[in-house]
């Protein structure tokens, strides 16, 4: 199943929520809708800095992870960030594959 890192920022309103419903609730709260997706929460970290979560989840397929980000974004309260996350045997597999391509110039 393909993995994905997903970084959000609150929003004023989304830190307000934050602070009445605490981080074991958003926690909680991002892996049923994982779940009820068809995925999986692997990993899910609060942090400092520009984005206030890390999330790794399993998700069935791309569109599961935009239509996740859509709908969360929707809300106002959540700027979402969403990375296809590769295992090095996939990059090994890749490497294999010759592309055609000529440089600008």
């Amino acid at each position: 199943m393909p993995k994905f890192l997903i970084t959000a920022s609150y929003t004023e309103q989304g830190v307000s929520g934050l602070l009445k419903e605490g981080g074991s609730g958003r926690r909680e709260a991002v892996q049923q809708m994982t779940e009820a997706a068809g995925g999986s929460l692997e990993a899910f970290y609060f942090a400092f800095g520009d984005d206030d979560v890390y999330c790794i989840v399993d998700l069935p397929d791309n569109a599961t992870a935009a239509a996740i980000a859509l709908n969360v974004a929707a809300t106002g309260s959540v700027s979402l960030s969403t990375t296809a996350l590769l295992t090095p045997e996939e990059i090994d597999e890749a490497a294999h594959h010759r592309i055609n391509y000529r440089p600008p110039g």
